[in-house]
């Protein structure tokens, strides 16, 4: 059976909707927190599909957290061999660092439901099913688009949402695997400055959530799937 990683960098932060297409993709799911002492040991690029998902802190963080540059060190191993990768939100920023792109505090966060808008590569790819679906944005970082890729989403505060490089590597600065988590909770409960700061507040995401939420997994899944099998 084929394997899936998927490295977490916050235990509340994990693949949420989109285990269901990964599973059904045919590949068996481990998992490893950077906090676990086994991640200094876990070679990048054995798995047959590495999935980054999302967190608090910034790439550009490194005295605080000391794991960032031996990550991205091995994943830049990974990129090298150009093996199936999937970075969401700070695994976006990763995968952009790791090509050798700028990660940087962005003039303002995004956070809550709005829909990315999509280039002319991104209606040619995998990331047409969430076109005006409303998905979930919770960042303050940004960066500067990677040598060698496609630009396929943007917002108006965001103009590189998501990215690809060739068919094996997708970078997703939104999290279209969210809207069905009971961990979006923890989520709110961690972010009361940055919900503050963006104008909204608990009650109107957690509205949002049950609202908008199940169509945003929908379409997630669906780009996740199609992506996926264009992989074997």
């Amino acid at each position: 059976m084929k394997r899936a990683l998927v490295v977490r960098h916050v235990p509340y932060e994990g693949v949420a909707g989109f285990r269901q297409p990964i599973e059904a993709a045919g590949y068996a799911i481990d998992r490893v927190d950077v906090s676990d002492p086994i991640f200094a040991h876990v070679d990048f690029r054995a798995p047959d599909l590495l999935v980054m998902m999302g967190g608090p802190m910034g790439v550009y963080e490194t005295d605080a957290h000391p794991w960032i540059p031996h990550q991205l060190e091995k994943l830049r191993a990974r990129l090298d061999a150009d093996r199936p990768t999937l970075g969401v939100c700070l695994g976006s920023q990763m995968i952009a660092a790791a090509l050798g792109a700028r990660v940087y505090p962005g003039a303002t966060s995004e956070v809550g439901f709005a829909p990315v808008t999509l280039s002319d590569a991104g209606r040619r790819s995998p990331v047409a099913h969430i076109a005006d679906v409303p998905v979930l944005h919770w960042h303050g970082d940004t960066f500067d688009l990677p040598v060698g890729v496609e630009l396929l989403a943007s917002t108006a505060a965001y103009p590189h949402q998501a990215f690809r490089r060739g068919g094996a590597v997708l970078a997703l600065q939104c999290h279209a695997e969210m809207g069905q988590d009971p961990r979006f909770g923890a989520w709110v409960d961690s972010s009361a400055d940055s919900i503050a700061r963006v104008g909204t507040d608990a009650g109107t995401l957690h509205d949002d959530h049950d609202r908008l939420g199940p169509g945003a997994v929908a379409a997630g899944r669906a780009m996740m799937a199609e992506w996926l099998a264009a992989l074997d």
